[in-house]
């Protein structure tokens, strides 16, 4: 036993010292998606599919929600992600890099651009296909986990600029995302369940008036939203996002009363980001990720929905993102973040095509009544992103000054 508490100690402490790397979210995703993979593709895929299929049911009353697990952890887990996204909005807007219009420009004009390209590359490739064009924003969305933990790879080589310029750009991705799945992503519509929903945010948002700071009636009444968003045929997830955005915010240049100088917002947001970050993104990879790869030949990834995804990730993006950027610059909209060129500006567009967690999830609603389209897209969105990260991490390596510049670009 003596000899079992330096062990247990060293690996408690090692564990410890990864989730304190910045990219330790980035290196659980791959992770996941590997295990995904491997288990998909090995002895196990009957292990695998059960897990994904096995059915979870909940009931109170006559109040029945039964679906098998993959749903429960994209429509319910993934609520908890978009929460923690809204959170992140709201306080970048109200006092962060989305509050100050210099600051907002160029990321707001790289990231509609980064939206629009891909998904016009997709059209392109996948026009005269109506239930094919159902995945056009699969290759719109940025895995910011994905993508700060590459940066994070590089060390101080990596300007601050440019992860601030990164991190920026996607929120407004995810913000963009929100709207596409609300307006393009739900089915048919209850209108009492609507109702039922209206009420309860219309509760949050009275609390919010009334300046209360505890989190637990906002999460509660985020709970019935949530509930009755599933039922409403809106996405689930969207609950998250309207919960998110009813939680209050304080920060020191407000005008209010000792008592309710934190913010509420703040700290669930850091209650929650070790959750989604260690946990919940994981999940979300290993139960989405895992593609049979024997039921696919080399050609397969050339089939349109493949193929559209990998050039609106792989091209689209850092067309839209840099083609903005300098756009911007030359027209004197706006300046590259200090330490950053046209050069460090092209390795962030490549990161931007890493799209893997958002844009498996928009695979998941656009394909979701059609199994073999959604396989296609997987397979698009693993190659895609996995030529985006190394084609951006390699870039960088080769590009990055050995020290980070000081200058404006």
């Amino acid at each position: 036993m003596a000899n079992e508490e330096p062990i247990l100690a060293r690996a408690a402490n090692a564990l410890t010292d990864f989730f304190r790397l910045s990219a330790a979210g980035g290196i659980l995703l791959i992770a996941a998606a590997v295990l995904a993979l491997l288990c998909a593709n090995s002895p196990l895929e009957e292990f695998y599919d059960g897990f994904r299929e096995l059915p979870v049911a909940v009931q109170v009353g006559d109040l029945l929600i039964a679906k098998p697990l993959l749903l429960w952890i994209n429509d319910g887990l993934m609520a908890v992600f978009f929460l923690l996204v809204a959170l992140e909005i709201k306080r970048e807007a109200l006092s962060g890099q989305l509050s100050s219009r210099d600051q907002l420009i160029l990321p707001l004009l790289c990231a509609v651009a980064g939206v629009a390209v891909p998904a016009a590359f997709f059209w392109w490739i996948n026009r005269g296909d109506a239930t094919a064009m159902q995945g056009w924003a699969v290759p719109a969305a940025t895995d910011i986990a994905f993508a700060l933990g590459i940066l994070s790879l590089l060390g101080s080589r990596v300007p601050l600029g440019m992860k601030l310029l990164l991190s920026t750009i996607a929120v407004v991705d995810d913000l963009a995302a929100i709207i596409i799945i609300a307006l393009f992503y739900t089915s048919d519509l209850s209108m009492t369940a609507l109702g039922w929903a209206g009420a309860a945010i219309a509760g949050m948002f009275v609390l919010n008036r009334r300046k209360v700071t505890a989190l637990t009636p906002y999460l509660l009444l985020g709970a019935v939203v949530w509930v009755c968003v599933l039922k409403s045929g809106v996405h689930a997830t969207l609950a998250g996002v309207i919960t998110g955005l009813m939680i209050p915010h304080y920060d020191r240049s407000d005008e209010i009363d000792d008592a309710v100088q934190h913010s509420p917002l703040v700290t669930l947001e850091n209650a929650l980001h070790p959750w989604v970050a260690y946990l919940i993104l994981p999940v979300f990879a290993f139960a989405n990720a895992g593609l049979a790869l024997g039921d696919f030949v080399p050609d397969d990834v050339l089939q349109p929905v493949p193929l559209g995804i990998l050039f609106g990730l792989v091209l689209g993006k850092p067309i839209g993102v840099v083609g903005a950027a300098v756009l911007a610059k030359a027209t004197g909209i706006a300046r590259y973040p200090d330490g950053m060129d046209f050069r460090s500006m092209l390795g962030l567009g490549l990161l931007c095509g890493v799209g893997f967690t958002m844009s498996l999830f928009i695979a998941s609603l656009a394909f979701s009544n059609d199994g073999n389209l959604f396989q296609f897209a997987v397979l698009g969105v693993l190659c895609a992103s996995l030529v985006a990260a190394l084609s951006g991490y390699l870039w960088l390596r080769a590009t990055l000054p050995k020290e980070a510049a000081r200058g404006a670009g």
